[in-house]
C-alpha cells in the first residue's frame, strides 16, 4: 500500500479520518457527558497533525499523479465529513492499479 504515490494517500485517509472518528465518538463525548476535557486536547492535537500531514500527502499525490482540480478538492472535502475517506479510498483503490 505504501509503495505507491496514491497508496501513500490511502494510508493516510485512513489515519486521518480514523482520528477524525475518535475525535467525534469517542473524545467528544469524553469531554460534553463526563466532563473529561483532556480528551478532546489530546485528541484534537493528534487529529489536526494527521490533517495536516494529510494535506501535504496530497500536494505530494498532486504533483506527482498530476492530478486534476477536481481530486484535491474532493480529497480535501471528505477530510471534514465523518466516514468520507472511506468512501474516497474506494475510488482511490481502482486508481492505484
Amino acid at each position: 500500500m505504501l509503495s505507491t504515490p496514491v497508496g501513500r494517500l490511502r494510508f493516510m485517509g485512513f489515519v486521518e479520518g480514523g482520528s477524525l472518528l475518535v475525535l467525534l465518538f469517542l473524545a467528544m463525548p469524553l469531554k460534553y457527558f463526563w466532563d473529561i476535557p483532556e480528551a478532546v486536547r489530546l485528541v484534537g492535537s493528534l487529529h489536526g497533525f494527521f490533517f495536516i500531514a494529510y494535506l501535504f500527502v496530497i500536494a505530494y499525490v498532486t504533483f506527482k499523479v498530476r492530478w486534476s482540480f477536481i481530486w484535491v478538492i474532493s480529497s480535501v472535502a471528505v477530510a471534514f465529513i465523518p466516514f468520507g475517506n472511506f468512501f474516497l479510498d474506494t475510488r482511490l483503490r481502482h486508481m492505484e492499479k
